[in-house]
């Protein structure tokens, strides 16, 4: 298994990338005819990981330099400023109002700044594994690793527990697959961790995917009907 693993990386990387521009074009659309902030939403978190799978591809023949360095320290700051979007997402499924959306979107901003910070702050190092070169993180200072373990889980743990109170009210799992999905396969990628920001992919364009149908569904439910 390993050995397919390690074999399909590089292919599975452009496919992963091609299916995030996919993805991203059709959320802009629907965006653009709906004007849906949950479609905003998942179209700035869609650009995060299509930048992300597009520099891991790019790793595929690019060597170590400068270059690169830059592009992979960019996927660290993206993933720290869009991240914490999660939550607002979650706002807009609870519906929330008043001062609750308005604690709920000052703490994402909060994260998206200390997302950001940390990004730019950490130390990067080349690692090249089943033909991808990248920059990992290497050293980060203590406040830097706690945001940074606050966004890996402190988004998807109440991303799950928001689907399941919208799934009960809403009778929707969209929105649980898409924390469950995430979750599930970054778990999986702990199996084997020198393929774990591979693995962990699918489970992107699967969040990424429920997300775009949970808003879909909500914006055909919320269509007046002719």
């Amino acid at each position: 298994m390993r050995e397919v693993l390690f074999a399909s990386c590089v292919p599975a990387l452009w496919i992963i990338t091609a299916i995030h521009i996919l993805f991203l074009a059709l959320i802009v659309s629907r965006y653009a005819k709906t004007k849906q902030p949950i479609f905003l939403l998942t179209g700035m978190i869609c650009f995060g990981l299509l930048y992300d799978a597009l520099i891991l591809a790019l790793g595929s023949f690019m060597a170590e330099g400068p270059l690169l360095l830059a592009l992979s320290r960019m996927r660290y700051v993206l993933h720290g400023a869009l991240i914490p979007l999660i939550y607002a997402i979650c706002a807009c499924a609870l519906n929330l109002n008043g001062w609750k959306k308005t604690a709920v979107w000052g703490l994402t901003g909060i994260l998206s700044v200390l997302g950001i910070a940390d990004g730019c702050i950490r130390t990067l190092g080349v690692a090249e594994v089943a033909g991808v070169c990248r920059y990992i993180s290497l050293s980060a200072p203590a406040w830097a690793e706690t945001v940074n373990t606050f966004l890996t889980f402190g988004t998807v743990i109440p991303l799950m527990i928001v689907g399941i109170f919208v799934w009960i009210k809403q009778k929707t799992p969209r929105l649980f697959l898409a924390g469950f999905l995430m979750f599930a396969f970054s778990g999986l990628g702990a199996a084997c961790l020198e393929l774990m920001f591979y693995i962990s992919m699918y489970g992107e364009v699967l969040m990424a995917m429920f997300f775009f149908l949970y808003a879909e569904h909500e914006t055909r439910k919320d269509t007046p009907k002719h």
